[in-house]
């Protein structure tokens, strides 16, 4: 358990060029309080304290301004950037070495009780205000600007951007700064 936290912890340092040291970032980044929170919401979720796990989840995003479900399953090395605003529901999937920034929303379009939210493969990147709606996949390495609003699956390596998004999913042909994210 402490060497997740101190993954969580470099994950942080890696990510953002802001933080400058342990001390601080543990007292100041709420992205990281709402993935702790989540993560003992989620165990105490999967071992049937669903009652304890939401009101642990609701106490996160008053402190927070982040939302996650604690039924959401999510990889490691997640790192949440200014995260007001994030909210994460009960199905979404995100893999390993994921970021998001503010404002993103991995929502559901259905009532049905089943899977109704987003899977995110590995190493994705969602730029602030983006919306990722519905059952669908964005592929590993891939990459959804600021204010997107996605409701359609992308393979792996795809750069999605737009209203409603759209894909240029080979790499060569589209340069889109770092920096955008």
């Amino acid at each position: 358990m402490m060497r997740g936290f101190r993954e969580d912890i470099e994950t942080v340092r890696r990510r953002d060029p802001a933080a400058r040291s342990s001390v601080e970032i543990v007292l100041a980044y709420s992205g990281l309080h709402a993935i702790w929170a989540h993560r003992l919401a989620h165990f105490l979720w999967c071992h049937g304290s669903r009652v304890s796990a939401r009101v642990l989840s609701q106490l996160a995003r008053f402190f927070t301004g982040v939302e996650i479900h604690p039924g959401a399953r999510i990889g490691r090395r997640f790192f949440i950037d200014h995260g007001m605003g994030v909210v994460i529901g009960e199905t979404a999937k995100i893999g390993d070495d994921v970021t998001l920034y503010h404002g993103v929303t991995l929502g559901g379009i259905s009532l049905n009780r089943g899977r109704r939210h987003p899977e995110l493969g590995d190493r994705v990147t969602v730029g602030a205000g983006a919306k990722i709606l519905g059952n669908i996949k964005i592929g590993a390495d891939s990459k959804v600007g600021a204010n997107a609003v996605v409701v359609r699956s992308a393979p792996k390596n795809s750069i999605v951007v737009g209203f409603p998004g759209h894909g240029c999913f080979d790499r060569e042909l589209v340069r889109i700064e770092e920096s955008l994210y």
